[in-house]
């Protein structure tokens, strides 16, 4: 194993705890950044490119039917496998506005070059139980009799509605202890509650195996306990019914936010985490995973820098490849408040690869024994907070992030691209100005594509008129969109007298004038 600080890194202060990397075909994407995105990266979604001991993030762009994928921290995340492209799931997770989100996204790659490098996002609309939004939990697919399964367990949400106040309106507690089965082709939810479920949990570790899961540690925090949780959950999927069945094994560690990762096809390596509040677990575990048996074993843990021995907190994320980026806070003598020191930690894997040519190099693809992890950070088990970004938030974001309608083709000259649009009108942020068409059932198309001046937009937006695109004009039940008039250039008239100022005369020539005339 290697541990390797990364002396220089532009825009570090994206990377914040809650944080969730990507890993397509050997490139390592970073989600979840801090704050609202901005116009430099409307994604928020960044390509982490590695050269030496520097990381610079490069922005990546979302393609134009995929719907709007707001910065979520601490979400659950994990991979498709089987699936021709590879696949994320995204659930649950925090808004800068500290806003729990409920919904599923799917985000795959649909093209890149040595410039761009473009994704897919897509909504999954869910029906039924759904699981109420929340963070800390896991999601993972498994695999039976030649279905497929979506599973979320654990986590944490806001205290229910009526028992929020202005003291208590962002405490959290355990959300209940069931499980949640979600179709991935309908949506349909349906939860399940097991009896060795007694209490809930959250910031725990998940390892899937065809139609197996194993869930290790986790924090309680109804209890403010990290139990050694050890269970093996096996999920059945016959003609009807789903059958779930649960069973606790012996051998578990108590562990919270730790970060997994994939040394081998059946081999994962443990890295991090708590075994208290104010005290860090500094030992490392491996986990073999074989057809009808797992086991956890300590194994050697690297040699810790004194920095890393001696913080409070750690947070970071599974690369891949056997490689993991984590980060230590910064000390108060750096000149921005909010850097932090950054490590990659790096495994000897199978077909072992340089950092240099992990970027570029397609990772081996698991076969379908092989598990998968869903590694999370927990700096939210303590007191810590981190500031939101007051300068990138504003009144449009407050709205429902999942709305893609700005962004659609609202007529044949339509113009406007989420990755190539420049505000035109003040009143414009990190949206375009809309105005609604009254032809037919209605219809909105983008203010800039009907040539409308700002003083019309505003005036259109204070009176109770109907308005018809350029498209609909014909119909003329209403104003139509006038056409620009250069105005008439008037030449300024010269003043027919002038009178000039009088000058004031000094004591002395008004003494020699008066002399004159005596």
């Amino acid at each position: 194993m290697s541990l390797q600080m990364i002396s220089t890194i532009n825009n570090s202060s994206l990377i914040q705890p809650g944080f969730s990397l990507m890993n397509f075909d050997g490139q390592v994407f970073l989600f979840g950044q801090k704050g609202w995105p901005k116009r430099s990266c409307p994604t928020g979604v960044f390509l982490l490119d590695f050269k030496k001991d520097e990381l610079k993030l490069k922005p990546a762009y979302f393609s134009k039917d995929s719907c709007y994928l707001p910065p979520l921290r601490y979400p659950a995340i994990c991979t498709i496998k089987g699936s021709e492209k590879c696949q994320y799931l995204i659930h649950g997770g925090k808004t800068p506005n500290n806003e729990l989100s409920d919904k599923l996204y799917a985000i795959c790659l649909a093209s890149k070059n040595n410039k761009k490098v473009t994704f897919t996002c897509t909504e999954k609309e869910l029906v039924g139980e759904v699981p109420e939004g929340r963070y800390g939990h896991t999601v993972n697919v498994v695999h039976s009799q030649g279905k497929s399964m979506i599973v979320i367990i654990g986590g944490r949400s806001y205290i229910a509605l009526g028992q929020r106040t202005s003291e208590k309106w962002n405490s959290v507690v355990d959300c209940m202890p069931h499980i949640f089965l979600i179709d991935p082709e309908f949506g349909c939810c349906t939860s399940y509650a097991l009896p060795e479920f007694q209490n809930g949990f959250s910031f725990h570790l998940s390892l899937v195996q065809n139609d197996i899961i194993y869930i290790i540690g986790g924090h309680s925090l109804e209890n403010d306990i990290r139990p050694p949780n050890f269970y093996k959950i096996k999920i059945d999927l016959p003609l009807g019914s789903p059958a779930v069945s649960c069973v606790i094994l012996p051998g578990g560690i108590s562990i919270s936010s730790a970060i997994m990762t994939q040394t081998r096809e059946k081999e994962f390596v443990v890295v991090g985490g708590y075994h208290s509040d104010n005290q860090k677990r500094m030992v490392c575990n491996t986990i073999n995973l074989d057809d009808n048996k797992i086991e956890i074993v300590e194994t050697e843990a690297p040699e810790w820098t004194p920095d890393i021995k001696h913080c409070k907190i750690w947070f970071g994320n599974d690369m891949g490849n056997g490689s993991i980026l984590f980060g230590i806070p910064g000390d108060n003598r750096q000149l921005a408040s909010d850097a932090n020191y950054f490590y990659i930690l790096k495994y000897q894997v199978e077909n072992d690869q340089s950092l240099e040519q992990m970027a570029q190099v397609c990772s081996q693809s698991s076969t379908e024994d092989a598990g998968e992890s869903t590694p999370f950070e927990d700096s939210e088990e303590f007191t810590f907070s981190f500031d939101i970004d007051t300068d990138t938030c504003n009144e449009d974001d407050n709205e429902n992030e999942s709305e893609s309608g700005y962004w659609i083709t609202c007529c044949a000259d339509c113009h406007i691209d989420i990755n190539t649009w420049v505000p035109l009108y003040s009143t414009e942020l990190n949206k375009p100005a809309m105005i609604f068409c009254s032809s037919g059932e209605g219809h909105w198309v983008h203010a800039q594509c009907m040539d409308l001046s700002e003083n019309m937009l505003i005036y259109l937006s204070q009176v109770d008129i109907k308005y018809f695109c350029t498209e609909h004009i014909s119909l003329a039940r209403g104003l139509k969109t006038p056409k620009e008039i250069p105005p008439i250039e008037k030449k300024p008239m010269k003043a027919l007298r002038r009178k000039k100022p009088m000058k004031m005369l000094s004591p002395a020539k008004k003494s020699f004038i008066r002399k004159l005339f005596e």
